[in-house]
């Protein structure tokens, strides 16, 4: 069930602001998406459709999980970012905060430096703001 967007707080329309603007002023970043401990979509950035958002959504928690196997099975440490690159981009997925994550589509000129960068920023901020009630109010009014 949704959540009328009038009912939406200020602090989950600030989240979802900050994902939209990580996607819009992250230099080679063309879409970004939060995602909960349990896979589901929290936020995403204006330039995505929802059903293209809930199955990064699924993936990015996946890869996320699997980067978890390695690290649970070899003495190499916890994941800190996971990267697949595809032949016109990449998919970068790093833990922001109480086991969420963010998803960050870029296209391939992009500097996976830079983004990383933008990501371990973004992380610290959303670390701040992510309560587990916020979690749960943003799993209900995404996309609104």
């Amino acid at each position: 069930m949704s959540t009328p967007a009038s009912a939406v707080s200020v602090k989950a329309q600030d989240f979802n602001w900050l994902v939209s603007r990580f996607a819009q002023h992250t230099a080679g970043a063309m879409a970004a998406i939060a995602v909960s401990a349990d896979g589901l979509l929290i936020a995403m950035s204006s330039s995505m459709e929802r059903s293209n958002a809930d199955r990064l959504a699924a993936i990015s928690s996946a890869m996320l999980g699997l980067a978890h196997g390695v690290s649970d099975s070899q003495s190499l440490g916890a994941p800190d970012k996971v990267i697949i690159e595809l032949e016109r981009g990449y998919l970068l997925v790093c833990t922001i905060s109480v086991g969420c994550s963010l998803g960050v589509l870029a296209n391939k000129q992009a500097s996976l430096g830079t983004i990383a960068y933008e990501m371990a920023m973004f992380a610290n901020r959303a670390t701040e703001v992510l309560t587990p009630g916020l979690i749960e109010e943003l799993k209900n009014t995404v996309g609104m």
